[in-house]
């Protein structure tokens, strides 16, 4: 074997193998080979004393594939490591380099951003050292949560028997809590309108009261609201015509986190899907000629676009649709962004939406049409509207009606499918004509509350507060459910807009944490923590004397906690038990909630709650590596989630929501039970020879 080439996922290798050609074998490491062992104090895998010195143990179910990569890595004349191009691919390509006996200062490392023949071989062309900040900013993430996740998760189980908590997770919690605080104290205040309906040559158009005397209109109460409806029975003078162009400017490409937003509001995707099916896009698509990277990687949050995509775009723009719809280039990137990265673009533009339709799943084609759509109308000139405001006047009121018209529709010619504006057109109208109203209506309106966070609204708080990474948003989210936390529920029988609201446990986890670590789990200190990691990731700052900070602040506090935090008492059924006559109370296991005498362990009584409807398998976009059918998002009997085939019971294969296999404990044992008797039939040849 000449060359190896080890990547993360069993699609990317397919996709990759066929630009390299017969000198390169590329395998798939399938995820982490990985992680923080679970012994040592308090079962950390960190040695706190030891400059916090991780111990890392391969993952059970990955012991085979590490014995096989390391077969092929002896018999290779050189490997190259083609993780993802971010911290975490990163730090998977160090794991494998320690685990592969590989010198850390060879050149094998190789990334790209888009899986194409071109960026392929071009980033072959130029392999690279491992980048070991990358690596200790991924590896300083991961002892940080490892630390509050075991610490504070122990803790709060103990105390009020919550199921997790975390460094991020539980900041994202305490926003979806304190909007629920905030609209159960909200006041609302009433307040009135008066809205009139004139018409001129069969043309009805709307106008609201908006100055009583050169002032701001404000209608109080109904008294106010009566007293200027009585003044505005009569006919009433165009004042004032005022007519400009409005432009609105394209928005930039996509990032991971606008991904997310758009795709929930305007395909109702959830964050876990949209992240899944651009992944399978990333990683390639069989287009008839082979697997195809379609989109560059989804991972990234700067707005950047390379030149060769910019000139091929502008190419397109002026053929397709002309000279005029050419617009300008700009970059929109907030101090934080990773600029080595570019925006989520087609990898080719010649791949249309509907040429590749044939060969994309419905949600592929959705999301690729809206990726491609957004990346081309980014380089297109604005859109530009008639603006039309028209006042009339009568006795000191002033009533307003505006007027839009579509000029040129600019970037919309591209995006307009995902914009929902619409015309609205005024009759010709001049200063000094007389109308009077066809209708006149107060109407009463109360104010209303904070609107409760949808995934959108909640994606966009993280990011604009600095908390996270947009790749993590989506487990964020599956996490606060999962631990029934939050619930996604629908704001109205008819709406498909679903909303989050925190459930009790979630509540009781927010108020004790904020008595508690209100120190640490709290917007400022998450975000300046995201900070810090960047700075190690730019070599700019110590892992260890970030860790030992934290750390310092972290323990006195867990300690108080575990002092003054009360011990939640068992909720109390309402029923005796029959066995002994003590208080039946609710108790949860590993299989879920359950009913129990409170008198345990002298009385074992236990029975079941009746089972509520079970939680229907989510598509996912993604397929199975083993089969080729669809992986869908199942719930398990202990609450977590999961992938699984959707050809279950033929194809066994499940897999972890961040990719790593899960092999069942039958699984295991069918397969030791096959291995020894396959030994044995080999040993009773061996002796049947003799």
């Amino acid at each position: 074997m000449k060359n190896l080439v080890i990547v993360e996922s069993p699609s990317k290798s397919k996709t990759i193998a066929k630009y390299l050609g017969k000198d390169y074998t590329v395998v798939s490491s399938k995820g982490h080979i990985r992680d923080l062992a679970i012994k040592g104090k308090d079962g950390l895998g960190v040695d706190i004393e030891n400059d916090f010195a991780p111990t890392y143990v391969i993952s059970k179910d990955k012991t085979d594939t590490v014995k096989d990569l390391q077969k092929q890595a002896k018999k290779a004349d050189h490997v190259y490591l083609a993780t993802d191009p971010d911290r975490e691919g990163e730090a998977i390509s160090w794991h494998l380099a320690e685990e592969l006996g590989l010198p850390m200062d060879e050149a094998d490392r190789v990334t790209f951003h888009e899986i194409t023949k071109n960026a392929v071989t071009e980033a072959f062309k130029s392999p690279r050292v491992i980048d070991m900040d990358l690596v200790h900013s991924q590896e300083t993430r991961r002892i940080l949560d490892r630390i509050i996740g075991f610490k504070l998760s122990k803790l709060l189980n103990t105390k009020i028997k919550s199921k997790s908590a975390g460094r991020v997770q539980s900041v994202a919690l305490k926003l979806i809590v304190e909007r629920e605080k905030e609209i159960q104290a909200f006041v609302p205040e009433e307040y009135w309108t008066l809205d009139a309906v004139f018409e001129k040559s069969r043309r009805k158009f709307n106008a609201s009261l908006s100055r009583i005397n050169g002032e701001k209109a404000q209608l109080h109460n109904e008294e106010e609201a009566m007293k200027a409806f009585d003044a505005c029975q009569g006919p009433f003078t165009v004042s004032e015509i005022k007519s400009s162009t409005r432009h609105r400017d394209p928005r930039p490409p996509f990032i991971t986190s606008t991904l997310q937003q758009e795709a929930s509001t305007k395909l109702s995707f959830s964050a876990r899907r949209t992240m899944s099916v651009a992944q399978r896009l990333y990683e390639g698509i069989d287009t008839g000629h082979g697997e195809e990277g379609l989109i560059t990687y989804m991972r990234t949050d700067s707005t950047r676009l390379s030149n060769v995509f910019i000139n091929d775009a502008r190419e397109v723009i002026i053929d397709e649709y002309g000279k005029e719809y050419l617009g300008g280039y700009r970059v929109r990137n907030d101090a934080n962004s990773q600029d080595a990265h570019e925006a989520i673009r087609p990898t080719s533009l010649a791949n249309t939406p509907e040429a590749l339709k044939p060969y994309l799943t419905n949600e592929q084609y959705r999301l690729y049409k809206l990726i491609y759509a957004r990346a081309l109308a980014s380089l297109m000139a604005p859109a530009k509207y008639d603006s039309l405001s028209v006042t009339l006047s009568r006795e000191g009121y002033d009533f307003t009606a505006q007027g839009s018209t579509l000029k040129f529709d600019g970037y919309l010619k591209v995006y307009g499918d995902y914009d929902s504006s619409r015309d609205v057109i005024l009759p010709e109208l001049s200063e000094g004509e007389v109308l009077t109203p066809a209708e006149l209506t107060p109407n009463q309106h109360f104010t209303e509350p904070p609107a409760r966070y949808t995934e959108a609204r909640l994606i966009k708080a993280l990011e604009e507060d600095g908390i996270g990474r947009p790749s993590t948003y989506a487990m964020i989210i599956d996490t606060i459910q999962a631990r029934n936390y939050v619930t996604l529920e629908k704001t109205s029988e008819k709406s498909r807009t679903k909303v989050f609201r925190p459930t009790d446990q979630g509540t009781l986890t927010v108020e004790k944490l904020d008595e508690f670590f209100s120190d640490i789990i709290n917007v400022d200190y998450t975000a300046n923590m995201e900070n810090e990691l960047d700075q190690i990731a730019e070599g700019n700052m110590d892992e260890t004397a970030t860790l030992r900070s934290f750390y310092d602040r972290f323990e006195p506090l867990l300690e108080k906690a575990y002092e003054g935090m009360d011990k939640l008492e068992p909720e109390k059924v309402g029923e005796t038990c029959p066995e002994c006559g003590g208080e039946l109370v609710y108790r949860t296991s590993r299989y879920g909630r359950f009913i129990s005498c409170g008198n345990f362990p002298k009385c074992r009584y236990t029975r079941q709650i009746e089972k509520t409807e079970k939680e229907k398998p989510e598509p996912t976009g993604k397929a199975c590596p083993e089969c080729g059918g669809e992986l869908l998002k199942r719930k398990s009997r202990y609450g977590t989630y999961f992938h699984g085939c959707s050809n279950f019971p033929k194809c066994r294969y499940m897999e972890s929501l961040e990719g790593e296999r899960i092999v069942s404990r039958s699984s295991s044992a069918a397969a030791r039970k096959t291995t020894r008797k396959t030994a044995v039939r080999k040993t009773a040849r061996k002796s049947s020879k003799a």
